[in-house]
C-alpha cells in the first residue's frame, strides 16, 4: 500500500532477514529504521509524548516523595498516638486564670488513665507558632536565629516525652505566670532550646549555661537545657527552622489555652472522655472547643501536602494512560497498513514470535529516543523548579526509575497490536496480490 511503512524496508532492500534452518528470521534494525523514516511524524510524536511523560513523571514522583516525607517528619513528641490536646476557652469572669489552670492540671494528672499533663498557648503540629529571635550576642541580633516559642510549665518535657540531651528540666520555681502577650519580662530563670537552635547559635552546640537575649522585648535568660527535637510550625517544611524551637517557663493564663495530656498506652479514648468529664465537673464556666489526639492534628496539618501528592499522582496516571493509548493507536494503525507485508513475511516462514519481536523492537527504539529526550527535559524542569520553589536537586534514581517505567509501559502498550500483527495469516499476502 502506497505511503505505508514497510515491514521489510524500502523496495530492493537486501539483508533485512536471514533465515535460520528452522525458517526463523533473525531481526535486524535496518528495516525498522527504514520503516520509521517513512513515518517520521508518527514516530516523532510518540517519542515526544514519551519524553514529556518522563519529564513530568520524574519531577512529580520527586515532589510526591518530598511532600510525604514532610508529613512524616518527626515532631519530637515521643508517642503522638497517646498524646491529646484539649482546647479550653474560659467564658465570663473566670477570676484568677492561673489558679484555675493549676486546679485543672492537678485534676488531669490525678486521673488514672493519664501519665502527665501541661498547659501552653499552642502545641506541636498546631499551626504557625509565635516566633521570636534568640542570640548569644545582644548587641548583634542578626547573629542569632528565629525560633518557635512554646510557653510551658515543668511538666511539658515529661508530657511530650521530649528527649533531654543536655542540662535539666524546668523546676516548679522556674515557672512564671504570664497573662498573655501584654506581659513583658526582663529576665527568666532559664530557657530550654532544641539542638537545632543550639547549633544555630554555636556550630559546636556548646550553649549550656550561656545567657541568651530573646527579642523583641530584650529578655535575657540562661540556657538550662537542650532537647533533641521539638518541631516548629508544620508549615516550615524542610527548612532549617522546622526544628528550631525554644521552651519558655511561662504558665500562660489567658482566656484560651491548650491543655496537653499523655494517656497511658491503650487508654487514649478512655482518657479523653475522663478528661472532658473532669474539667466540666471542676467548672462549667468554660467551653471545650475541641479535643484531638496529636495524630489527628498531624493529619489535619499536612492535609494540603497530601492533597498536592494526590493531585500529582493523578496527573502522572493520566499522562501514563494517554501515552499508552497513543502507542496502542499508532501501532494499530501501522499494523493495519502492513497487512500485506506481514502476510508475505509469514509466507516466507516467519513465525508469530518473529513478527511480535519486530513491533516490540520498533517501539523500543522509539521509547528509547523519547527517554533520552525526556531525561534532558526532566533535568531542565528540575532546574526551573529549583529556582522557583527551592526544591532539592532531582536525584538520578528518579531518572532511572522513570526511564524504566516508560520503557516497560511502551512494551506493554505495544503488546496487543503486536499480537494482532503476529496473527495475520500467510493467505493475506495471496489475497492482496
Amino acid at each position: 500500500m502506497a505511503g505505508a511503512p514497510r515491514l521489510f524496508g524500502p523496495p530492493g532492500y537486501r539483508g533485512a532477514q536471514r533465515l535460520s534452518p528452522h525458517g526463523e528470521g533473525i531481526m535486524e534494525f535496518g528495516p525498522i529504521l527504514s520503516s520509521l523514516r517513512r513515518n517520521k511524524v508518527g514516530a516523532a510524536l510518540i517519542a515526544l509524548q514519551i519524553a514529556v511523560t518522563l519529564a513530568v513523571l520524574c519531577n512529580a514522583l520527586f515532589i510526591i516523595e518530598q511532600q510525604t516525607a514532610l508529613s512524616r517528619a518527626p515532631s519530637g513528641v515521643e508517642d503522638e498516638a497517646s498524646v491529646f490536646v484539649i482546647t479550653n476557652r474560659w467564658v465570663g469572669d473566670s477570676g484568677d486564670l492561673a489558679a484555675r489552670e493549676r486546679t485543672d492540671l492537678a485534676a488531669l494528672r490525678a486521673l488514672p488513665q493519664i501519665v502527665d499533663a501541661t498547659v501552653s498557648f499552642d502545641h506541636p503540629l498546631g499551626g504557625p507558632l509565635l516566633s521570636m529571635g534568640i542570640t548569644l550576642q545582644p548587641d548583634n541580633p542578626r547573629s542569632g536565629t528565629g525560633a518557635a516559642v512554646y510557653t510551658v510549665d515543668d511538666h511539658a518535657i515529661g508530657t511530650l516525652g521530649l528527649k533531654l540531651i543536655a542540662g535539666r528540666n524546668f523546676r516548679p520555681d522556674d515557672i512564671v505566670v504570664s497573662h498573655g502577650f501584654n506581659d513583658h519580662y526582663s529576665s527568666l530563670s532559664g530557657v530550654v532550646v532544641t539542638q537545632a537552635v543550639a547549633r544555630a547559635l554555636d556550630p559546636g552546640g556548646n550553649v549550656l549555661g550561656r545567657t541568651v537575649s530573646i527579642f523583641p522585648g530584650a529578655m535575657t535568660a540562661p540556657i538550662i537545657g537542650v532537647v533533641d527535637r521539638l518541631q516548629s510550625s508544620p508549615f516550615a517544611g524542610d527548612s532549617p527552622f522546622a526544628a528550631r524551637s525554644m521552651l519558655l517557663p511561662l504558665l500562660w493564663a489567658d482566656s484560651q489555652i491548650f491543655y496537653v495530656a499523655r494517656a497511658k498506652p491503650g487508654q487514649l479514648e478512655v482518657a479523653m472522655t475522663a478528661a472532658r468529664n473532669e474539667l466540666y465537673r471542676i467548672s462549667r464556666r468554660r467551653i471545650i472547643v475541641g479535643m484531638q489526639p496529636l495524630s489527628e492534628v498531624r493529619l489535619e496539618s499536612y492535609r494540603g501536602d497530601r492533597s498536592v501528592a494526590l493531585i500529582m499522582g493523578v496527573v502522572c496516571a493520566i499522562l501514563l494512560g494517554v501515552t499508552a493509548f497513543g502507542i496502542v493507536g499508532l501501532t494499530s494503525y501501522w499494523v493495519s497498513q502492513r497487512q500485506r507485508q506481514i502476510g508475505i513475511r509469514r509466507t516466507l516462514g516467519a513465525t508469530r514470535g518473529t513478527i511480535l519481536r519486530y513491533f516490540q523492537s520498533e517501539n523500543l527504539l522509539i521509547a528509547a529516543a523519547g527517554s533520552i529526550l525526556g531525561i534532558l527535559l526532566a533535568l531542565g524542569a528540575n532546574l526551573w523548579i529549583l529556582r522557583s520553589i527551592a526544591l532539592a536537586r532531582l536525584p538520578w534514581i528518579y531518572l532511572l526509575v522513570g526511564a524504566i517505567a516508560v520503557l516497560v509501559l511502551g512494551q506493554l502498550a505495544v503488546l496487543w497490536p503486536a499480537l494482532r500483527a503476529s496473527s495475520v495469516p500467510p493467505a493475506i499476502a495471496a489475497r492482496s496480490a
